[in-house]
């Protein structure tokens, strides 16, 4: 994968292959990039401060869209949709906004409140409000039944635990 990311990089700047991987190699050793353009212009060829800066924001870029990938990819293969042409398409693609219109389709939804409260039973109590909202005392008595058997429920849970 890092020589792909090499050759990227060096399709996008013009700059050949051994020095966006010397340059790299340097960076990765911990080495700044007033450094590596002063001191080691033996080792990249040359480069100045702004194509170095470029090559090093170009290979970062990509190293976040790879992982960026890969969660995708872990997702999507959770949710047992992965087939194989969407995993080529997938891997096939550098560009995130591009990658990010593959997955959307994909993507969980987040919970909503109305969802959390469905999942609590309380959807017939919203029903009920909806269809009587000129009848107040129908919608108390309503919410009030409802609340006393989600209490009855839950005392009864608690004493078997106990």
């Amino acid at each position: 994968m890092i020589q792909d990311f090499h050759r990227m990089i060096s399709a996008a700047l013009g700059i050949s292959e051994r020095q966006i991987s010397q340059t790299l190699g340097l960076l990765e050793d911990g080495a700044t990039i007033p450094f590596i353009s002063r001191y080691r212009k033996e080792a990249t060829g040359g480069l100045d401060e702004v194509q170095i800066e470029a090559i090093q924001t170009q290979y970062e870029k990509l190293s976040e869209t790879a992982k960026r990938k890969e969660t995708i990819l872990n997702t999507i293969q959770e949710q047992g949709k992965l087939t194989a042409e969407l995993q080529k398409r997938i891997e096939e693609t550098w560009d995130n906004t591009l990658l990010e219109d593959i997955y959307l389709p994909y993507k969980p939804k987040r919970k909503t409140r109305a969802e959390a409260a469905r999942q609590k039973g309380l959807e017939p109590l919203s029903l009920i409000h909806t269809d009587a909202a000129d009848e107040r005392s129908s919608v108390d008595l309503g919410g009030r039944r409802i609340i006393k058997k989600k209490k009855k429920k839950k005392n009864t849970r608690d004493r078997t635990r106990t």
